[in-house]
Formats: structure tokens, C-alpha cells, sequence
């Protein structure tokens, strides 16, 4: 009798090749990010040589300058501002996209899968091919300058996205547990409230994470429908760029600050991002 044949072990050296490669890819990403947050504590002047120097004394100039210390205009209510935008709209997107995704994965309509083509068609239009007839509705209802017409906007602009990820992360909840609640009583609120969302809470988050970080990096439509009131962040950050030229400092503390919050809900929500990206991706 032949004895079962053995799985071939892997090359230490081609595991320590992966592992050199994953680290070398993972550097080169963070250098960036690494050499911002150094420029944002050098002078202007130390800033702009060429080739910048590594052992220049550090300043928190930038930062006060940011923050209006200098007179300049203060970050806040832009930074609010995206702030509500972005939260705001990420909360409908999730109750939207919530039962959407429980029509098409857990009680599928007839052509489920043209619809989900269809929510995903909207985003093949070019943003700036509705820019200006957004801008005249906004002009002729005067919704210019207001944070809520933003809010609309990125409602519009995620939610098939989460849609389209949410169906493929709630076609693996079981669908015995929804049945047994179903027999139990329960309507369809209480079972997307209390049976659906635990379960599919990774995928959840990781939705609302791809979101919310969408909401906040997003500068066409709050650069041409927001004015003093209703900026945002990315638009306060373009103001850094004036006809005096670029002030290099400045602006990397600025964008450093910016992008505090993006990575803060990143790390905070890490773990439920890495189960709900990989959910679904083993049958």
C-alpha cells in the first residue's frame, strides 16, 4: 500500500525573498509620507534646497503658520467641515446601502445582477461631465456654498460603492440565522439592526472606512460649489499655493495635519478592515 504522498514544504530562500520583497514595497510607500512629515518641521528656507538636507534644524514653524499663528487664516472650520461632510454622509450611505445590499445578496430581485451593473455604471461618468449643471442647480436653488449639498453629493457619489462591496459581504451571512429570527417575529428592521450588521460588521466597516476617506479626500466639487462657509480641508490646503510660489514647508504641515484624521480611522478600525476586505474572498 503506497503511503499518501507528502506535500512539498516551501523554499525558506523564496519565503525570505517574499518577506524582502513585501518589506522593500512597504518602504518605498512609507518614504513619502516619511519625508513629508520631516519637511513639515524645516524652515522655508531649508525647505526649498536643492538637494534638501537631512540634518537642518527643526521648526514648528509651519505648524503655526497653519494654524494661524501668524495671522493667517485659521484651519477649523474648514477641518469641520469635512468633518460633517464626511461622517454625515457616510451615515447614509450605510442606511442606504444597508437594505440595497439585503435585497440583492439575501433576497435576490429578478436581475439582481443588472442592477448591481446599473449602480455601478453611475460611476463611469466623468465628475466634471455634471459639474456644471450641478453648479447651476445649486446657483438656482441656492444651495451654493452649503455643507449639506455636499453631504447629498458624496452620498450620491458612494453609494455604489458600498453597495457593490456590501452585497458581496452579506451574501456570506447565513441565511438559517435569518430564518430562525424571521420565525421568532422579527421584521426586517430589527434583523438588518440586530442579525445582519453584527454579522457582517467587518465588511461594515471596511465600507465605511473606503467611504469616509472618498468624503474627505474629495476636492472638485467642494473647490467649485463651496466658497468661505461651506470649504473644506483640500480646499484650504490649495490656498497654500499662491502667486508668491509654493511654500513647501507649509504646505506638507498642512497636508500632514489633513490627513491625521484619514489615518487615525485607518488604524482604528484595522482589524475590521483586513476581515472585511478579505470576506468573501474564500469560498
Amino acid at each position: 500500500m503506497k503511503s499518501p504522498a507528502k506535500s512539498p514544504s516551501k523554499s525558506p530562500v523564496k519565503g525570505r525573498a517574499l518577506g524582502l520583497v513585501a518589506w522593500l514595497a512597504g518602504i518605498l510607500f512609507f518614504l513619502p509620507i516619511a519625508w513629508m512629515a520631516l519637511t513639515s518641521f524645516h524652515s522655508e528656507q531649508d525647505a526649498a534646497t536643492n538637494p534638501p538636507s537631512l540634518a537642518a534644524s527643526l521648526t514648528l514653524d509651519g505648524y503655526r503658520d497653519f494654524f494661524g499663528a501668524g495671522g493667517g487664516a485659521s484651519p477649523w472650520p474648514s477641518l469641520i467641515n469635512s468633518a460633517v461632510a464626511s461622517v454625515v454622509s457616510t451615515l447614509f450611505v450605510l442606511v442606504l446601502a444597508l437594505p440595497a445590499s439585503y435585497a440583492l445578496s439575501i433576497r435576490p430581485v429578478k436581475k439582481w445582477t443588472d442592477v448591481l451593473f446599473f449602480f455601478l455604471s453611475t460611476k463611469m461618468l466623468p465628475v466634471v461631465a455634471g459639474l456644471l449643471p450641478l453648479y447651476l442647480f445649486a446657483k438656482n436653488t441656492g444651495l451654493l456654498d452649503n455643507i449639506w449639498l455636499l453631504v447629498i453629493l458624496y452620498t450620491s457619489m458612494n453609494l455604489p460603492i458600498a453597495v457593490w462591496m456590501m452585497q458581496s459581504f452579506l451574501s456570506e451571512v447565513p441565511k438559517a440565522i435569518i430564518e430562525a429570527a424571521q420565525i421568532d417575529g422579527a421584521r426586517l428592521p430589527t434583523i438588518l439592526a440586530r442579525v445582519v450588521a453584527p454579522i457582517a460588521l467587518p465588511g461594515i466597516a471596511a465600507t465605511s472606512l473606503i467611504c469616509f476617506i472618498f468624503s474627505w479626500n474629495e476636492l472638485l466639487f467642494a473647490r467649485v460649489l463651496s466658497g468661505v462657509v461651506a470649504q473644506t480641508a483640500p480646499v484650504f490646503l490649495t490656498g497654500f499655493i499662491t502667486s508668491q510660489g509654493l511654500f513647501l514647508a507649509k504646505v506638507c504641515a498642512a497636508s500632514l495635519v489633513i490627513s491625521l484624521p484619514v489615518l487615525a480611522a485607518g488604524f482604528a478600525a484595522q482589524d475590521k478592515l483586513v476581515q472585511g476586505l478579505s470576506l468573501g474572498a474564500v469560498k
